[in-house]
């Protein structure tokens, strides 16, 4: 899987909400000043030989959909984040980020009760 530029992971992730569309209906959702069309077609088709799109004809004209999920390029961009900043340790990361001054208590309680679930269903596991 590739790297996505920012106008690139712009664009799939209006793809990833509306799930379908037109270059149209992409340009609809866009925050002002919007993008020109031919902006927005050029991208869609960087997008499509990268295989993160794809299309389905509907006469002239071009409807497209994610090809790749946002969890899957989630995934992806956390564990080159994980390898590029914190040495592929998640020790690492979850300390930076228990550093931060805007992680509040409430979320670090939370987090730790869902490292602790996770840490239980681990132990069940033969």
């Amino acid at each position: 899987m590739k790297e996505l530029t920012r106008a690139e992971e712009q664009v799939m992730q209006l793809l990833w909400r509306i799930g379908k569309g037109h270059v149209n209906d992409l340009l609809g959702h866009f925050p002002e000043p919007k993008p020109a069309y031919n902006t927005v077609s050029t991208i869609i088709r960087i997008l499509e030989k990268k295989e993160f799109v794809g299309h389905e004809a509907i006469g002239k004209s071009h409807r497209y959909f994610p090809k790749v999920s946002k969890r899957d390029y989630a995934r992806f961009t956390m564990k080159q984040m994980l390898n590029g900043y914190f040495s592929n340790s998640y020790k690492q990361m979850v300390s930076f980020f228990a550093h931060e001054d805007n992680l509040s208590l409430k979320e670090m309680e939370e987090i730790r009760l869902l490292m602790e679930q996770q840490i239980n269903e681990k132990k069940q596991l033969p």
